[in-house]
């Protein structure tokens, strides 16, 4: 009766992970739709979704590595939704504020890369926050935890936990550093860091949906509400 349950939790797992798949493969068809229109839309190649595919026997390990299947039924909605994405909204309106009204007040005059035209926007960032969650949270901490409790017989899994939490959370901020002065630097290693040790614990808590959770949270706010707001009022577009 178990191992039937467990079945059908990664069964679930794999269904949600190929509706997102779709979410992605759509976003896609509607990008090239309007790619004649805006020459700087952004398009994902069919490739992004053949190597997504990459995660899903990293699906059927996740009780194993000691993490909450997708829909787990002893995490709650508040845990694996709303209080992820209220964290995610925080750190994108703190984006906002720093590096769109304090940094730039002055109006853009076309919408830059890390912004696309609406609804297309929403498409888009929601496949590059699933894709970053596959590759940065999903697959690398499933590893790191399996690893950590086969060595020793899992005598030191603990350490694994915190060393994947640490390296996970310094990867993206590392990776995408700013051309700027210190602070700006400072700022974003410093909030780059804090939001996916967020997303790290949230994982370990409540499963990739809760980490998923609190990147679509920020890209609602810094990707998608500031690009509605600077094509439809500092673009005057409608």
């Amino acid at each position: 009766m178990k191992a039937s349950f467990v079945k059908s939790l990664s069964h679930q797992n794999l269904l949600i992970y190929f509706l997102f798949l779709l979410i992605a493969l759509a976003g896609i068809l509607v990008g090239r739709s309007i790619e004649k229109d805006h020459s700087f839309v952004r398009v994902w190649e069919f490739s992004n979704i053949v190597l997504l595919l990459v995660g899903i026997p990293f699906l059927f390990l996740q009780k194993n590595a000691g993490f909450p299947d997708f829909l787990e039924g002893t995490v709650n909605l508040r845990s694996r939704f709303l209080y992820p994405a209220i964290a995610g909204l925080a750190f994108g309106l703190l984006d906002v504020i720093v590096l769109k009204i304090i940094l730039h007040p002055q109006h853009y005059t076309e919408l830059l890369p890390f912004l696309q035209p609406f609804p297309y926007s929403i498409f888009l960032y929601f496949s590059g926050a699933f894709e970053i969650e596959v590759f940065y949270r999903l697959i690398p901490l499933t590893l790191i935890l399996l690893f950590g409790k086969w060595w020793k017989q899992g005598k030191y899994v603990q350490a694994f936990g915190w060393a994947g939490t640490i390296l996970t959370s310094l990867r993206e901020p590392l990776e995408q550093l700013p051309d700027g002065g210190f602070w700006l630097i400072t700022y974003s290693l410093l909030t780059g860091f804090l939001m996916n040790w967020f997303q790290a614990v949230w994982f370990k808590k409540a499963g990739f949906l809760a980490s998923l959770s609190v990147r679509l949270g920020h890209y609602l706010i810094w990707h998608i509400g500031l690009g509605v707001y600077v094509e439809m009022i500092e673009l005057g577009t409608h």
